[in-house]
């Protein structure tokens, strides 16, 4: 009876004590010290009715690491769950990353292909305009002195040159008129822009559109030779064409 009233004294002073305890300690892992709380009390009832007095002290510290273990247990499942999560979250993260990698190479590929397409076409604009210049050579008009009128055997010329123009819509002409030096330079710039006019109504009449006619005059200010005489005078009485691809008749200007 003796040892009884020893066990339950004991006991109950252990449970105010923890009780006291829990509630006086200011820690926010609420859920921790309520295990041990649970697996003191039980540790002390089952060590009070086995052993007496003696076995309620060790019960009780036996009952808080259960509860403890208890409370760790718990808690690992809990983190287990969370980097199981976590795992599926890096593992979305990297099919994401593998997509926009996988979009970024294909981008590069057309960013390839577009480039070389426009390398391509480069070097064809290149090759027609060479083309172009070495048609360009020898096409002149030449006029006689203070003389606007074509020759039959210029307009052959011109009649190849409008059917050219018919096979190539996006070409255009530059015209250009000039003048030999004999003369006032108010004349012969007149004269030079009545040749240019006369080239230009002639190829329109062909059926090339005039806006794809372009030309200047310039009198005699631009001889083709420093030195004047008859042979040279005759090469500046000229109206000169030259055939341009797209995009050269700015360069040309």
């Amino acid at each position: 009876m003796k040892k009884q009233l020893i066990a339950a004294t004991i006991i109950s002073t252990m449970m105010i004590s923890n009780v006291s305890w829990a509630n006086d300690t200011d820690v926010p892992e609420e859920r921790e010290h309520t295990e041990e709380l649970v697996g003191l009390s039980s540790g002390i009832l089952l060590g009070a009715v086995i052993a007496g007095p003696v076995g309620a002290i060790i019960g009780a510290f036996t009952g808080t690491f259960i509860g403890k273990s208890v409370g760790d247990e718990a808690e690992l499942t809990v983190q287990k769950q969370q980097l199981v999560e976590q795992e599926q979250q890096l593992t979305q993260t990297n099919e994401q990353l593998m997509a926009l990698t996988t979009k970024q190479q294909s981008l590069e590929q057309v960013s390839d292909k577009y480039y070389q397409l426009q390398s391509s076409l480069a070097e064809q604009n290149a090759n027609q305009q060479q083309i172009l210049n070495e048609l360009t050579i020898g096409m002149n008009v030449q006029f006689k002195t203070g003389s606007s009128h074509i020759e039959p055997l210029f307009e052959q010329q011109l009649d190849n040159v409008a059917y050219m123009m018919s096979l190539s819509p996006e070409l255009t002409i530059d015209l250009t008129g000039y003048a030999d030096r004999r003369g006032d330079n108010a004349f012969n710039q007149a004269l030079s822009e009545q040749r240019l006019a006369e080239v230009t109504q002639y190829l329109a009449a062909q059926g090339i559109a005039r806006e794809r006619l372009h030309g200047q005059a310039y009198g005699s200010t631009l001889p083709m030779h420093q030195e004047q005489n008859f042979e040279n005078d005759f090469f500046d009485r000229r109206v000169t064409l030259k055939l341009l691809a797209p995009g050269a008749e700015l360069a040309a200007n």
